[in-house]
């Protein structure tokens, strides 16, 4: 019990130790609905995740590998339906693994299908796409792979892990290495390209590699896509919650793989695959190769406003991002900035102001800029040119 005493009043106010709580608990809640508190809520409506298209191309959202309670995740198909919708994404597959069954003595399902079924009634009358596919589960080498666009998944349930490889291909799979680097299978973290992963390359049975899985990205498996045109990867891995692991309400966002299809379909998305165009985004890093992530990066950044301050060579630039990303660009050009040091944030939709000292005054700039969140390789940033044209 908790004794209050109120001077308005010729009694002693008393509070059991259940109301206080629930006391403290609404005013903590006005305080966050208001805005007076620390903790910022994003909308259904902010989180959608949005890119531009590329010339020539759809940037369309996906995560290829997630789980449910059909393997060792912790909610229904339908759950990894509803977050997608709410991401904004293109297209999913539910990839819960054939030979890992933790829960089966609760939810027995002799189908390995049954999770891509499920999933399949749950999104009817919306356009996410569902990709039928399945964790291959084994020791190292070769570790974990997904298969995607598979006809049956129950066929690649056998002893010998090639040969579900084999299987899976024969239903015309599209294979990638998951967490190459994890350290449950990889002490030191490093993806390292084994003898069985090389047989696996060149027999054509491993087609892309995580780059990002999870919360952890990886140096070394982005150098393996490179070396052997693996398809560049990131996903959630997700088990859980996709609002609780990746902090959604506080702004954060789920790992995806940025595919750049001619259409938005299962065939369009499986060629876009085949030709290894794709980048990965995590954690506000895009990863992926320069033919790719530039025009990326050009289509995000357009330049609104070029126009010199009154009576000054003090150019003034407005430049409006497209995207999700925040773009950290590095000014490489011999003009300084007036209101900047050399690197500028700039922030997803929204309108920064630059202003370039360019000395005396000129119909057109040339202003080269490294993009520092972008990688194309291990240790490389890409390099762009913004050609402004001064407005009179």
């Amino acid at each position: 019990m908790v004794r209050y005493f109120n001077p308005d009043s010729n009694f002693d106010r008393i509070l059991t130790t259940k109301t206080m709580r629930s006391f403290i608990f609404f005013l903590v809640v006005g305080f966050q609905i208001t805005g007076y508190g620390q903790q910022a809520f994003v909308s259904d409506a902010d989180r959608i995740i949005e890119f531009p298209d590329i010339p020539g191309y759809k940037t369309l959202k996906c995560d290829f590998h997630q789980h449910t309670v059909f393997s060792d995740g912790s909610v229904w198909p339908n759950i990894r339906v509803q977050e997608a919708i709410k991401d904004g994404l293109d297209a999913i597959s539910i990839t819960d693994h054939i030979e890992y069954q933790p829960h089966k003595a609760d939810i027995p399902h002799p189908d390995r299908n049954r999770s891509y079924e499920v999933a399949l009634e749950a999104v009817e009358g919306h356009d996410l796409i569902i990709i039928n596919g399945s964790e291959i589960t084994r020791d190292m080498p070769p570790g974990h792979s997904n298969a995607i666009f598979l006809e049956d998944v129950n066929r690649l349930n056998v002893k010998d892990s090639i040969e579900a490889y084999r299987e899976a291909k024969k239903q015309g799979a599209f294979i990638f290495w998951n967490h190459p680097h994890w350290t449950a299978q990889q002490k030191t973290g490093m993806a390292t390209l084994t003898e069985t992963h090389k047989m696996l390359i060149e027999q054509g049975l491993l087609d892309g590699i995580e780059v990002v899985n999870d919360v952890t990205y990886s140096d070394e498996a982005l150098q393996i896509a490179l070396d052997h045109d693996l398809a560049i990867l990131g996903t959630s891995d997700i088990h859980g919650l996709i609002d609780w692991q990746y902090g959604i309400p506080r702004g954060g966002h789920r790992p995806v793989t940025l595919v750049f299809a001619k259409e938005k379909s299962k065939e369009g998305i499986r060629e876009a695959l085949n030709q290894r165009r794709t980048a990965a985004w995590f954690n506000n890093l895009i990863i992926g190769k320069e033919a790719h992530v530039k025009p990326l990066i050009m289509e995000s950044l357009k330049v609104t406003k070029a126009a010199y301050r009154s009576e000054s060579s003090v150019l003034e630039l407005e430049i409006q991002n497209l995207s999700d990303a925040e773009y950290l660009l590095e000014n490489l050009s011999s003009y300084t900035l007036h209101d900047h040091a050399n690197v500028i944030a700039v922030k997803p939709h929204k309108r920064t102001t630059l202003l370039v000292k360019t000395v005396k005054i000129m119909e057109e700039v040339k202003l080269p800029f490294r993009v520092l969140n972008v990688v194309t390789a291990p240790k490389t940033n890409p390099d762009i040119t913004l050609s402004v044209k001064v407005q009179g």
